[in-house]
């Protein structure tokens, strides 16, 4: 089950990131009907699987560990510095606020928000590609899931 799981974080997020998010000894936690729902190391939630799709939801701490592995602009958006305390809370990341973004993010694709210095603000969903990220100047770019700075969601336990 752990192959499975590094084998989508490779495929989301690129090559490496499953071992990198996802270490020997982390803890699987299955729903009630017998699939994967969680991931954990130690108490902390790496990241929750998407029930409609599959795919991975980066907690706060996650994202950390993705960030770490990653070489930068790689699936990053990068807030002005008048924004980033507010995503840091958990706040929506807006159009135009956006200062710089990974050329290849696709919409509804899962991502890091991060600040000029590289410093991880939170980690969300997409709404827009690259393009639009950069070119638009109202909207959302960022649909913020966890800040860094935010209430993080304990991780569920049956």
């Amino acid at each position: 089950m752990l192959d499975r799981v590094r084998t989508i974080a490779d495929y989301q997020f690129g090559k490496g990131a499953g071992n990198a998010l996802f270490p020997d000894g982390v803890r699987l936690i299955m729903g009630r009907t017998g699939r994967l729902r969680q991931v954990l190391e130690g108490d902390k939630r790496i990241a929750t699987l998407r029930a409609n799709d599959g795919f991975l939801i980066l907690s706060a701490y996650g994202g950390q560990k993705l960030k770490q592995a990653l070489p930068s602009p790689q699936k990053r958006v990068i807030m002005n510095d008048d924004a980033a305390p507010f995503v840091a809370k958990g706040k929506t990341a807006f159009c135009k606020f956006v200062v710089d973004c990974d050329p290849e993010i696709r919409a509804l694709e899962e991502v890091l928000v991060v600040d000029k210095d590289d410093n991880l603000l939170a980690t969300g969903q997409a709404l827009l590609c690259a393009a639009e990220m950069k070119a638009f100047k109202k909207g959302t770019a960022v649909s913020v899931r966890y800040g860094i700075k935010g209430k993080e969601m304990a991780p569920e336990v049956d």
